[in-house]
């Protein structure tokens, strides 16, 4: 390692990692391959060191779950014919794994298997930020949109020719007495005429 070329790009690490039973785990056959023992050998040790092994640590999967990981993963075909469950492994089991198998390439795979598990950590970290960050921009926007309807509807308003008016009411002073007709005088007739 020091110098050397990884001994498995995390990457690699990164797409064995699977979300079974709303954890992060790693299967055995997946993790034996990294280690460069065979998945039987793993399950040994660890059948020898149970005591090591809590359930949140590793747990066995069950048949449906096993279906749905074989049907899911392409990599995982070969355990479709296989009569075994395969036991699944959280970050702690992984690294705890790598203590049981004690050979040098468990050792030296393990702080991979971790760096892995760790940059997913902080994906999903940052996926819930930015989960956050949307959820807030959508109210905005909705929001924006409620205000943005009512002006609108407000112009639509203003859009819209009046209705017919009712005849308007005189504003002042109404006498409601009869009319009085007023007289000529002769002499104003008188000048008219001339």
């Amino acid at each position: 390692m020091n110098g050397k070329k990884a001994v498995i790009p995390i990457g690699q690490i990164e797409q064995r990692i699977l979300l079974i039973r709303g954890q992060r785990v790693m299967l055995d056959a997946d993790l034996a391959g990294l280690y460069g023992v065979s998945t039987k050998r793993l399950n040994e040790q660890v059948k020898r060191n149970r005591d090591r092994f809590p359930e949140d640590f590793m747990f066995q999967l069950a048949t449906n779950e096993k279906a749905e990981v074989v049907a899911n993963c392409d990599h995982l075909a070969k355990l479709k014919f296989s009569p075994v469950l395969p036991n699944a492994f959280t970050e702690h089991g992984a690294i705890m794994v790598a203590s049981v198998l004690n050979t040098q390439r468990a050792i030296q795979v393990s702080v991979f298997v971790v760096r892995a598990f760790v940059k997913l950590r902080e994906m999903l970290s940052t996926h819930k930020e930015l989960a956050h960050k949307l959820a807030t921009l959508e109210r905005k926007l909705q929001n924006h949109d409620e205000s943005i309807r009512s002006l609108v509807a407000a112009i639509r308003q203003l859009m819209t020719p009046p209705e017919p008016e009712t005849p308007k009411k005189r504003i002042g002073f109404l006498v409601e007495e009869p009319r009085t007709p007023y007289k000529s005088s002769k002499r104003f007739k008188k000048q008219k005429r001339q």
